[in-house]
């Protein structure tokens, strides 16, 4: 077939032509939205899930809704290296100028207050070249989110801007992707600045997106964050979701699947989106025509399986330490010795649920192991590997979402790491 018009299209929150099975999360979304808009209380929300299920591109498209809706929005990429003032200040400004207020005195008050809390990164003896300039053409204003204090001045921030929303009858959204890569200090401030903001009734709404730990990286800053935020956990799509992303994009290429390609589709994938999208793209180039059969993706198969071990696996492998890589390969053996019958080589059926056994037996975001058990893969002691432990966690190849316990961020990393990659 035209590789032209493949329409699959794997990438890091890139949109698939066809967004399928998320539409209870937008529909809920978009009744948040219109809550708000008319005075009533609502929760910030928060997604949750494994790399590759469409967290972020899940996030885009709420975010999509909300410019829909007319609401002033802004967003940024949480890193492990930078403090919340300066992206949360940047998106602030973006949503201040979505607002469209009229009255543009009103505006440039609130934009210098946003300046303000920017600018409070700084110490205050750092000399002028050193200070970080925010593009924003107003004077900052002083006394106002620039206590230096960023739980205080996070609620002033809000708090003048949701004014600002409020005065035209319309909210603001703050869309927070890898939400758990916060500093601790700053996520106290975001947790206690959106229970400040809902108690008193602001339209101002954090949407945060995060690995599967995030709920315990909140929970463990403000005991009350299991009530602040609205928890979704995003996970790979159940059988006729899975194959509508695949046969609705075909179609309008006219183009169709067989039955038993479908099944084979869902067997290799086990409905996690970008590998949906990823084995899609390779089986349309592989194809020669429609139908796309089973042997069609059979062929196509070990292709997508190097690209994947390359791009999506490969990349972060190679982004441990010689003692990280021996941790994670210990992992792997770990689960598959801890699992006995978990693992196995059979595939996924059209009657496996979403929440169960992958393709390759690996029960996914489940797929948890006690860190005592590495240890005892590895002949070592657990507490002389908290460091390659604690490392992992950092670069977000692992999670601990559990006391004692840890597990892969990436949906069958552990039968790569047996399979495929080598420690050294």
């Amino acid at each position: 077939m035209d590789p032209i018009t493949n329409p699959y299209a794997p990438g890091a929150g890139q949109r698939p032509p066809e967004l399928a099975g998320r539409d209870e999360q937008l529909r809920t979304f978009d009744v948040v939205l219109e809550r708000i808009a008319r005075g009533r209380a609502e929760r910030s929300i928060v997604l949750t899930g494994l790399r590759g299920v469409g967290k972020t591109v899940l996030l885009n498209a709420l975010r999509s809704s909300a410019v829909r809706a007319n609401w002033g929005t802004g967003k940024f990429e949480a890193r492990p290296d930078q403090r919340l003032r300066r992206p949360l200040a940047a998106a602030a400004h973006q949503a201040v100028r979505e607002l469209g207020h009229p009255r543009g005195s009103e505006v440039d008050q609130v934009l210098g207050i946003v300046k303000a809390f920017a600018l409070r990164e700084a110490p205050s003896a750092a000399k002028l070249r050193d200070r970080w300039q925010p593009g924003i053409d107003v004077p900052a204003v002083t006394g106002r989110a620039d206590s230096g204090d960023i739980e205080i001045d996070l609620v002033e921030l809000f708090t003048d801007i949701g004014g600002l929303a409020a005065d035209v009858g319309k909210g603001v959204a703050i869309f927070i992707d890898e939400m758990q890569d916060l500093d601790p200090e700053d996520v106290s401030a975001l947790c206690a600045a959106c229970h400040e903001i809902s108690q008193s009734g602001l339209p101002v709404i954090v949407v945060g997106a995060g690995l599967p730990h995030l709920p315990a990286v909140l929970s463990a800053s403000k005991s009350y964050s299991e009530r602040l935020f609205r928890y979704s956990r995003i996970d790979r799509l159940p059988r006729e979701a899975a194959d509508q992303a695949l046969v609705g994009p075909a179609a309008e290429e006219g183009c169709e699947f067989t039955s038993e390609a479908l099944d084979e589709m869902y067997a290799i994938t086990a409905g996690y989106p970008y590998f949906i999208q990823a084995y899609g793209k390779v089986v349309w180039d592989v194809a020669p025509t429609s139908p796309v059969t089973a042997q069609d993706i059979r062929v196509a198969a070990p292709e997508a399986e190097s690209e994947l071990a390359v791009g999506f696996f490969g990349s972060r492998y190679e982004r441990a330490t010689p003692a990280e890589r021996e941790y994670l390969r210990a992992m792997a053996d770990a689960a598959l010795l801890n699992s006995p019958g978990a693992e196995t080589d059979s595939p996924v059926t059209a009657d496996d649920d979403a929440s169960g056994v992958t393709a390759y037996g690996i029960v996914g975001e489940r797929e948890a192991v006690p860190t005592s058990a590495v240890a005892e893969v590895l002949g070592r002691k657990p507490q002389s590997l908290s460091p390659a432990r604690d490392a992992l966690i950092k670069k977000g190849l692992i999670y601990s979402g559990e006391r004692g316990l840890i597990a892969f961020t990436v949906p069958h990393f552990g039968r790569y790491l047996r399979t495929t990659a080598l420690v050294g």
